[in-house]
């Protein structure tokens, strides 16, 4: 099995901030659109959000990226394509292995940090490039509507998005820049894709995350120390 640690929504580059903390709940800022999409931010009920974080850049009106998508029957389709599925696809990516989405986020009068807000279980592949199923396209989702890439694919199967910013959901050390995380011991050196510098595996249980990328990999096989851990990990983003 693999985990699959995908950043995703707003940050300084995209966006222009971090996504907000609302009543003790990560509310994740999809992007701005930079290909196909019909939904604005006003349409996920984001456009306030949306205009704070991007200092008045974006607003309700504005198209954003949908991407991933939860929708109400448990189902997350997620949308991946150019260089970073080319890493997925390398990575031996596949049916059973598990997307912890995670973004920066920042309370109100609190630091900017990484925090897992999401996942979604690998059900199904779907390669775009080969015909596009009309059930992505009713539900809008922007690598559906067009195709952002020559290897343009949608992940599929069961996800949720996190009911409330716990404290177990959180990557960035206390008072640490936010790419400083907190790793789990079962995460050690050579077992992320993008991380193998030296430099990066910091004592304390600290990870330097790189600056720049979308998907980084983690194969962990068998093992239950992983395994118990991301149980942990679904069942606080689960937790009502």
């Amino acid at each position: 099995m693999r985990i699959i640690f995908s950043r995703k929504g707003f940050d300084s580059a995209a966006g222009g901030g971090p996504s907000p903390i609302v009543a003790g709940r990560p509310v994740s800022l999809p992007i701005p659109a930079g290909a196909a999409s019909r939904t604005t931010y006003g349409d996920l009920g984001l456009g306030e959000h949306a205009a704070k974080a991007s200092r008045g850049r974006l607003g309700a009106g504005d198209l954003c990226h949908h991407d991933p998508m939860f929708l109400p029957d448990g189902t997350c389709l997620f949308g991946q394509c150019g260089a970073a599925q080319t890493h997925l696809a390398n990575q031996g990516v596949g049916v059973g292995d598990v997307f912890l989405f995670f973004g920066l986020y920042r309370e109100e009068g609190g630091e900017p940090h990484h925090r897992i807000f999401g996942y979604m279980e690998v059900e199904e592949i779907v390669d775009l490039t080969q015909g596009v199923p009309d059930y992505l396209v009713e539900h809008g989702h922007p690598h559906a509507l067009a195709l952002h890439a020559a290897n343009d694919a949608i992940y599929a199967g069961p996800g949720a998005e996190a009911r409330h910013a716990a404290d177990g959901l959180r990557l960035t050390v206390p008072g640490g820049p936010p790419s400083l995380w907190n790793r789990p011991d079962w995460l050690q050196r050579g077992g992320l894709s993008y991380h193998d510098r030296a430099e990066r595996w910091l004592r304390g249980g600290q990870l330097q995350s790189v600056a720049r990328g979308q998907e980084f990999v983690a194969d962990v096989g068998r093992r239950k120390a992983p395994r118990e851990w991301l149980a942990r990990v679904l069942a606080e983003i689960r937790a009502s």
